[in-house]
């Protein structure tokens, strides 16, 4: 499997458990996308230091070849399907305490 295609794999599997198996419904907040808006642009930051600097490389074969701030857009697939599947599983874990 490429990383493209695990990137996608991903977001579909964090969806999935955000808005039907969790039902956190993150998704349709206003407040998580602000708050992904400020994770991504440290995300950016981060990815284009790393990669700029041949700190991190990514095999041509692996990926579909589009970067943003030095980095395979598979990196902004994959950062979205962390950042969502942990908000979701914390308020998961978080509603379970308060039972």
């Amino acid at each position: 499997m490429t990383y493209t295609q695990i990137a996608l794999v991903a977001v579909v599997i964090a969806i999935t458990f955000d808005l039907y198996l969790f039902n956190t419904q993150l998704l349709k907040r206003k407040v998580f996308w602000t708050s992904y808006a400020i994770i991504v642009s440290f995300q950016l930051l981060t990815n284009w230091w790393l990669t700029s600097r041949n700190i991190v490389m990514y095999s041509p074969d692996a990926i579909i070849g589009l970067r943003i701030a030095s980095a395979p857009v598979e990196d902004l697939f994959f950062g979205f399907a962390l950042v969502l599947g942990v908000l979701s599983n914390w308020i998961r874990l978080g509603a379970l305490d308060k039972r």
